[in-house]
């Protein structure tokens, strides 16, 4: 018995502390190149007129700030800025707002869980490209059976994602209608922890539903709801399959977003400098939203 305390109580070999390390070790290597070397290669090109066509055999030159001035000069940057964060704005509000109406709800049921989570998490499940194109079917101006519908109601119909009254509007819709289910799997997760006991006392108090939602449920998931909305921020900020597909950015520039126009201005035209340019701005933008919603959550 003695022996055995002292084993357990005896501090760790270097072996075992070493082993570990280098089980680890390949893993940390992989992932450290696969982050830093792209990390790297777009901030050096940054600095460049790197062109792939023009500097596929010789070195491309060092311009300092000049990719980062004409950014900031472009009108159509700047309208893609704003659209991206009036559009992260709108979605991620909309988004954790009916994702936690409708997981309290799915979570209040008796009967039919399972059914309702699995019939809620479809349109998650499906792959963005294959949202857009089903969208844009639906609401094809031509052929799209949501224009039948309203045509034979006698209402207007529009070509809505070539309209600039609908364009952001409808774009916005489709990318709500595929996330809620993930922030409605978070915070029913969430809701799970929440003890019966609490809201046993609450009613045993006098609290209605409405109290019962404010004092119980809400304190009790605010973790989930903040990580979620973290989450959320992040990925709409990189929104670009669904307004490539669906509008290429416009009409007039109303849906294009920063990934859009690095995608128009800078991959495709092959001219990675000015696109690494604009990756770092996106980036660092990302770093000051996020920055400031995490500061706000804390306090």
């Amino acid at each position: 018995m003695k022996s055995t305390a002292l084993r357990s109580n005896r501090a760790p070999h270097l072996g075992e502390r070493t082993f570990p390390r280098l089980m680890l070790a390949p893993t940390l290597v992989v992932m450290a190149v696969l982050t830093a070397y792209p990390l790297i290669f777009t901030f050096f090109y940054s600095f460049t007129n790197y062109n792939y066509l023009k500097h596929a055999n010789k070195a491309s030159d060092f311009i300092l700030f000049e990719n980062y001035i004409d950014l900031l000069q472009d009108g159509y940057f700047r309208q893609a800025v704003l659209n991206t964060i009036k559009f992260t704005l709108l979605a991620v509000v909309l988004e954790v707002l009916l994702g936690l109406l409708v997981a309290v709800f799915i979570n209040s049921l008796k009967r039919g869980q399972k059914v309702m989570r699995t019939l809620i998490l479809l349109p998650y499940l499906l792959p963005a490209v294959t949202v857009a194109l089903s969208w844009r079917m639906m609401l094809s101006p031509n052929y799209g059976i949501i224009n039948q519908f309203l045509e034979g109601l006698g209402l207007p119909v529009y070509n809505w994602f070539m309209d600039t009254k609908t364009a952001f509007g409808t774009v916005l819709l489709i990318d709500v209608w595929q996330n809620i289910p993930f922030v409605f799997l978070l915070l029913y997760a969430s809701l799970q922890s929440v003890s019966h006991d609490q809201y046993e006392a609450a009613r045993i108090d006098g609290a209605g539903v409405v109290q019962q939602f404010f004092y119980v449920t809400l304190p009790n998931i605010k973790n989930g709801l903040a990580l979620c909305t973290l989450l959320r921020i992040i990925d709409t900020f990189r929104l670009f399959e669904k307004v490539n597909i669906l509008t290429g950015g416009g009409p007039a520039g109303t849906t294009s977003t920063i990934t859009q126009y690095l995608y128009t201005y800078g991959i495709k035209n092959l001219n990675f400098g000015f696109g690494s340019a604009g990756a770092i701005v996106m980036t660092l933008l990302v770093l000051i939203l996020s920055s400031f919603y995490i500061k706000r959550a804390i306090q």
